[in-house]
């Protein structure tokens, strides 16, 4: 075969090229001494606090952004741009005092009037934020939210550089973890700064986000990984086959079904523990054919064994959900089933609702599914599309979404039918999970708009301890009811953790700020 040069020397670049970037991958991914490699599961939605609203965005912007108040290595509350604070006797008018050495990443001071521009624009209608209604408990923020009140009436002034006002419309007993949100954090008056322990360096859309640490966090001194690589790797097999490859430190979560192979693999590298965490199916009940129809949406619940799902299909040591509030959450009681453990009477009754909906064999349900690009997601779906093809007929369409796309049908509800929904708490607390089905939340991507279930929810505001928590348990038992959602698992934390790592503490929230990690 006739080489010429041109072609010799296309086949001699395109060689040197792998050999460059293979070079380079070789260095992004090497495990070294000064640099962290994290798995941080999907591709993060935004690195900006008031528009992301996913998990992996939200670990991410915990190690650039610091607010107020901030987490350990344990998930507990510790003073973060804040030195200490009070709370007035009737609960309502918060006072902080912000550390003199809190400052950006360019070295200039954090004032308070950082933290009132920050939750300014979250709660902006103009910024249209998902997570704006976590602002809630702050007096004027839901009349500004839905354009009534100007972004000046949010009840948070500053007096002074380092004085903050905080003045809630309600008392609200969670309100010192709501501000360990990336939401609530200070917003600079120029761009691309930061106020936690790493800067952002780079970012490599489908690949990975680069962090370096911050050199004028006020704890500079305390921080001993220099780098951090949060790796975006969708499909957790992958993930695993760079964990044991040594190209990962830290692992987003593991593969389906393999604890006990991966417990004899790698031991105590694998971490396992509770955490606060429900996942369920959501039902657009503004449109066809769910709308109006809470028998049909019971059907589909029915047929669904939990049991199995969680067992076999997911095999990571998740409960079966019957409720939205997982029973981690201290001191909630449990949700018992809504309905038998007999599956062939829960089938029986299914298939009777299925019916007097008008469907049936001549004329079945033909239904979309949709989730998020994840192996435990396309595994669940074609269990749970299974189960509702072999028991009712229903003609399932899975449908699978890289995540931002699936994330913003799921927000617009123009084409959702059934699909993934799930929430993590952000504090330890019932109303966390239950404002997404207030009628006017941002986070409401099942449409559901009962005047009950808000007045319940509204009256809770007003109600403090035990009482406060008995109306939040009939709120949940009320969205239940309804069959707007779909409860199938509570979470637990997942983890491959290569031994050289210190300071990664299993705890509730899941919570692991790069801060505290080392590198032995």
């Amino acid at each position: 075969m006739k080489t010429n040069a041109r072609t010799f020397q296309s086949r001699y670049w395109g060689l040197g090229f792998l050999v460059c970037c293979g070079w380079m991958m070789a260095n992004v991914w090497a495990i070294d001494s000064d640099t962290l490699h994290r798995g941080v599961g999907p591709e993060p939605d935004a690195l900006d606090p008031h528009l992301a609203q996913s998990l992996s965005a939200f670990n991410v912007l915990r190690d650039l952004h610091e607010g107020l108040v901030t987490l350990d290595a344990h998930g507990q509350i510790i003073p973060g741009l804040a030195l200490d604070w009070t709370v007035s006797d009737n609960g309502l008018m918060w006072v902080f005092e912000l550390d003199p050495a809190a400052k950006w990443s360019n070295g200039q001071p954090i004032v308070a009037d950082d933290i009132v521009r920050g939750w300014r624009r979250a709660i902006d209608p103009n910024t249209a934020s998902p997570t704006a209604g976590l602002l809630s408990p702050i007096l004027g923020a839901d009349e500004i939210r839905i354009g009534r009140l100007p972004v000046e009436a949010l009840g948070v002034t500053a007096p002074s550089p380092d004085r903050l006002e905080v003045t809630l419309a309600h008392k609200t007993p969670w309100f010192e973890e709501l501000l360990t949100h990336p939401v609530m954090v200070p917003w600079a008056s120029e761009p691309d700064l930061y106020s936690g322990a790493y800067q952002l360096v780079a970012r490599l859309p489908g690949a990975h986000i680069h962090l370096a640490a911050n050199p004028h966090y006020k704890h500079a001194a305390t921080v001993t990984i220099p780098n951090v690589y949060w790796h975006v790797i969708e499909e957790p097999n992958v993930e695993l086959a760079r964990f044991r490859a040594g190209q990962l430190h830290i692992t987003e979560t593991i593969p389906p079904g393999r604890v006990d192979w991966l417990a004899n693999e790698v031991g105590d590298a694998l971490r396992i523990g509770p955490y606060l965490g429900t996942f369920f199916l959501g039902y657009n009940v503004q449109k066809a054919p769910f709308e109006g129809q809470p028998g049909l949406r019971e059907a589909l619940s029915l047929v669904i064994d939990r049991q199995l799902l969680t067992e076999r299909v997911l095999g990571a040591g998740e409960m079966p959900a019957y409720g939205l509030i997982p029973p981690t959450l201290p001191n909630w009681p449990v949700s018992e089933p809504v309905f038998s453990d007999n599956m062939a009477e829960r089938i029986k009754r299914a298939q009777a609702l299925y019916k007097a909906a008008g469907y049936g064999p001549d004329n079945p349900l033909s239904v979309e599914l949709r989730f998020n690009t994840s192996l435990n997601h396309r595994r669940m779906a074609a269990a749970v599309g299974a189960m509702w093809k072999q028991h009712l007929g229903v003609q399932a369409r899975l449908v699978n979404e890289e995540w931002k796309v699936f994330v913003a049908n799921r927000r617009q509800g123009r084409i959702t039918e059934v699909m993934r929904g799930g929430w993590i708490g952000d504090w330890q607390d019932p109303a966390n999970f239950l404002q997404l089905f207030v009628s006017d939340s941002p986070l409401n991507y099942t449409f559901y708009n009962d005047p009950v279930f808000d007045a319940l929810m509204a009256k809770a505001e007003t109600l403090v301890g035990e009482a406060r928590w008995a109306m939040l348990k009939q709120a949940e038992m009320h969205l239940i009811d309804a069959h707007v959602i779909i409860p199938l698992y509570y979470y637990v934390s997942r983890h491959l953790v290569k031994p050289n790592v210190s300071g990664f503490e299993d705890n509730l929230m899941d919570i692991h700020l790069t801060r505290w990690l080392s590198l032995k």
